[in-house]
C-alpha cells in the first residue's frame, strides 16, 4: 500500500502547489489524489477521512467552477478575506460536524481515533471551502490542521502521508504569505 500512498503525496503536493500559484490544474491534479486517499482511509479504518475525501472530489469539481467558470472569464474567482463573521460562521460549522461525525464513528463503527479523525474532517471541509472560493483565511486553518494531521498519520504508521502532511504545513505558510500579497486584495484596499 506504500507505493499508493506515495504516488497520492506526490500529487496532493502538486496539487496545493499548483493551487498557492492560483493554477486551476489543481483540481483535476487534486481529484486523483482524493480518490486514491479514500481507498487509503478506508483500508487503515479512518472512516471520517475516507468520507472526507469523497467530500473533496466534489469540492474538487466546485473549486475547478469556481477558479474558472469558462463562461464567464470575468466571474472567475479572486483572492479575498472573509468577513470576521463569515470566519466565526464556519468554524462554528466545523465544530458542529465535527461533534456529529465524531460521535457517529465513536458508536456506530470501528473507526480508530473518530473523535480526532472527525474535528479533523469537520474543519478541513471548511477549509477547502475557503479555498475554493480563494478565501486568504484557509491557509492558517490548513496550517493547523495540517499540523495535526502528521500526528495522526504517524500513529496510525502512515509515514508517507505524515510526511506529505508536513510538506504540506509549508506549502500552507507559502500561500499564505502569497495570497495576502496579491493584487487583487490590494486592488481592494485590504491590507495583509
Amino acid at each position: 500500500m506504500s507505493g499508493l500512498e506515495l504516488i497520492a503525496a506526490i500529487l496532493g503536493t502538486a496539487a496545493v502547489w499548483l493551487t498557492v500559484k492560483q493554477n486551476a490544474w489543481c483540481w483535476p491534479v487534486g481529484l486523483v489524489m482524493v480518490l486514491i486517499y479514500g481507498w487509503l482511509f478506508f483500508d487503515v479504518k479512518l472512516y471520517s477521512g475516507m468520507l472526507l475525501q469523497g467530500a473533496y472530489a466534489v469540492l474538487q469539481l466546485y473549486g475547478w467552477w469556481q477558479w474558472k467558470r469558462p463562461d464567464r472569464a470575468e466571474d472567475a474567482r479572486v483572492v479575498s478575506h472573509l468577513s470576521r463573521r463569515a470566519v466565526f460562521t464556519g468554524l462554528a460549522l466545523g465544530l458542529v460536524l465535527s461533534i456529529a461525525l465524531g460521535a457517529a464513528m465513536a458508536y456506530w463503527t470501528d473507526a480508530v481515533l473518530p473523535w480526532l479523525d472527525a474535528t479533523l474532517t469537520g474543519f478541513s471541509l471548511v477549509a477547502q471551502v475557503w479555498m475554493a472560493q480563494k478565501r486568504v483565511q484557509c491557509w492558517p486553518l490548513w496550517v493547523v490542521i495540517d499540523v495535526v494531521y502528521v500526528g495522526q498519520y504517524l500513529h496510525q504508521q502512515l509515514y508517507f502521508t505524515a510526511g506529505f502532511f508536513a510538506l504540506l504545513t509549508l506549502i500552507a505558510v507559502r500561500g499564505w504569505l502569497e495570497w495576502r500579497h496579491d493584487p487583487a486584495l490590494r486592488a481592494t484596499g485590504v491590507q495583509p
